[in-house]
């Protein structure tokens, strides 16, 4: 048997980190551990990969990188010279140019560094690579081998695993609590979609029930092109949580971790701090509550939009206010993440523009206190039309020349961010996105597109939670109650385009991120000639999305990382 120090103090470093910001990282995890040392911490844990950056894809492909990953490792070592051990995300092992890449005897892992007194005492190689959904993982890294050594820290043997390790069941979370480990920590890069972090509890309860442990993890936090990472770093205990960090902002929670007795330990064990003796015990920490629905998402496209801008060495954006409910939306999540002062939009009526429209997106601008202009794009329009003329000679006006508003409308978003350095944000939701309801190199055209993975559904129900959370109406009632319109022709409305986004949405919801066939969603009850039409349009417009900015996931299957048919493609429905 092992003895147990009966406590563990642990502190969960959910830092917002930089893909590629070598340097940094290390400087953020250094003050963090100075901290948690403060705080008389036995171990202070950092996210996966947390010296690289999460998700650094192909950067990984270049040996250079993945050397200056390990130079900056050891000198986060040398900063980390106090009691308090360090678990950090690394990439461990070399990648040679021309190497094979399938001989695994020298890695590259996505591996876990643990630190103490100045120098690396050991790594643990995560065993379960996910390889769906966003993740890559086999493109980039070995599995790591079954009977890695355990640690003693703070007196108390402890595993050390990495992300996935713990969502296997009978895993190597739980193996490690087998061998002998009385808690297991866990480092994670965990990407959010709506609904994610109660998957996560309620995952840690059965992995703490079934190793009989309690679980450790923390969880990066921040924006990394379309992903956005939410915290929620928790502690959980056989009970539920014993503590949990607030989501979508940093945060570095101080716990003492109850150890059950210690166990019989029949796997390696790196010594590496003792127990502290006379440490007055903390009081337990608040759980934080944890927030759904609307409000989450709303904090997800916020810090998404937030760091994309910052970490691009942004400072402003721009976007056309239509009068709409998207360009609405889409100026309202950028004044909550950048402030108001940061946020440039500009109204670009036709003749087509009605007059509500033009006054309802001057009082947004009035409630939202963002820097707005007006610029006319008639004259823009008539030019075009008539150099435009001969050519179209004998043929009638159709698409081609509405598609030609949204065109200029694009060109002088485009004009005003070379100018003045603003990136352009796209208004387009995932409805929209899904059918191609869209001008390619029109309101296609920008560097973010911010709510490219919300429904047009749930576009409405984002802007009546902001206006109660205001207690105003931030997004004019106008905006919310007239009928959805590009207003590219005279009377135009979505519906005479579209089915009612009652219906649309939800066939969206099945074919998209369900996965269902044309013939499964017929036999569920839809209508044939609309499932039909609508299965059409979403294929047709994979070359749109293509070439569409990236937008901010919060689904489960977003287009792009998610989501990647051919563009040529035969097979319908």
């Amino acid at each position: 048997m092992t003895t147990s120090p009966g406590v563990l103090r642990v502190v969960l470093c959910q830092l917002d980190l930089a893909v590629g910001g070598l340097a940094a990282n290390i400087e953020a995890m250094a003050r963090a551990y100075d901290r948690a040392e403060a705080s008389g911490a036995d171990v202070a844990l950092f996210p996966e990969l947390a010296v690289p950056g999460y998700p650094p894809e192909d950067l990984l492909l270049k040996p250079g990188f993945v050397e200056d990953n390990h130079e900056a490792l050891h000198a986060l070592a040398a900063r980390v010279t106090g009691h308090c051990a360090a678990v950090v995300g690394f990439v461990d092992g070399r990648r040679h140019p021309g190497a094979d890449p399938h001989d695994a005897t020298d890695g590259p892992w996505n591996a876990a560094a643990v630190l103490h007194r100045g120098r690396v005492v050991g790594s643990y190689r995560k065993q379960a690579l996910p390889n769906y959904g966003v993740f890559d993982e086999k493109r980039y890294f070995d599995a790591g081998p079954g009977g890695q050594a355990l640690y003693r820290i703070g007196g108390a043997v402890v595993a050390v695993t990495v992300c996935e390790d713990v969502w296997v069941k009978g895993g190597p979370a739980v193996r490690a609590a087998a061998e002998g480990a009385v808690l297991v920590l866990n480092i994670n890069a965990s990407p959010f979609h709506a609904g994610k972090q109660a998957a996560r509890e309620e995952m840690l309860a059965e992995r703490v029930a079934e190793a009989e442990v309690p679980v450790a993890y923390v969880n990066l936090v921040g924006g990394q092109d379309e992903l956005v990472f939410d915290g929620g770093s928790l502690v959980m205990g056989r009970h539920g949580p014993i503590a949990r960090a607030p989501r979508f902002v940093e945060a570095e929670p101080v716990v003492d971790v109850e150890l059950g007795p210690g166990r019989t330990v029949t796997a390696p064990v790196v010594d590496v701090s003792e127990a502290v003796r006379g440490r007055s015990p903390l009081e337990r920490p608040e759980v934080e509550p944890v927030a759904a629905g609307p409000a989450e998402v709303w904090a997800a496209l916020v810090l998404g939009t937030r760091d994309y801008v910052a970490k691009n060495g942004f400072t402003d954006v721009v976007l056309g206010l239509s009068g709409g409910v998207d360009s609405a939306l889409v100026a309202t999540i950028a004044a909550d993440a950048l402030g108001p002062d940061r946020v440039h939009v500009v109204l670009m009526p036709s003749r087509f523009s009605s007059e509500h429209s033009v006054t309802d997106a001057e009082l947004l601008v009035e409630h939202l206190g963002v820097d707005a202009r007006t610029i006319a794009i008639e004259p823009a329009h008539r030019a075009l039309l008539d150099m435009l003329a001969p050519s179209f000679e004998g043929r009638d006006a159709d698409l081609t020349e509405e598609n030609l508003q949204s065109r200029i409308r694009g060109v002088l978003l485009m004009a005003l961010s070379n100018k003045f350095g603003w990136l352009v944000l796209t208004t387009g939701n995932k409805s929209e996105t899904a059918v191609g309801y869209s001008t390619l190199y029109g309101d296609t055209a920008g560097g973010l597109a911010v709510i490219k993975d919300v429904p047009k559904l749930l576009v409405y129900e984002l802007c009546r939670w902001r206006n109660r959370t205001a207690g105003t109406d931030l997004v004019p009632v106008g905006i919310l109650e007239k009928a959805p319109s590009a207003e590219l022709r005279p009377d135009q409305r979505d519906d005479q385009s579209l089915p009612p986004y009652e219906v649309l949405d939800p066939l969206i919801e099945a074919y998209v991120d369900g996965d269902l066939t044309v013939e499964e969603l017929v036999e569920a009850g839809h209508d044939e000639q609309v499932v039909r039409r609508i299965a059409r349009l979403v294929d047709l417009a994979e070359y749109k999305r293509r070439q569409s900015p990236p937008g901010i996931r919060i689904s489960e299957k977003a287009f792009g990382r998610d989501r990647r048919l051919p563009i040529t493609n035969a097979a319908r429905g």
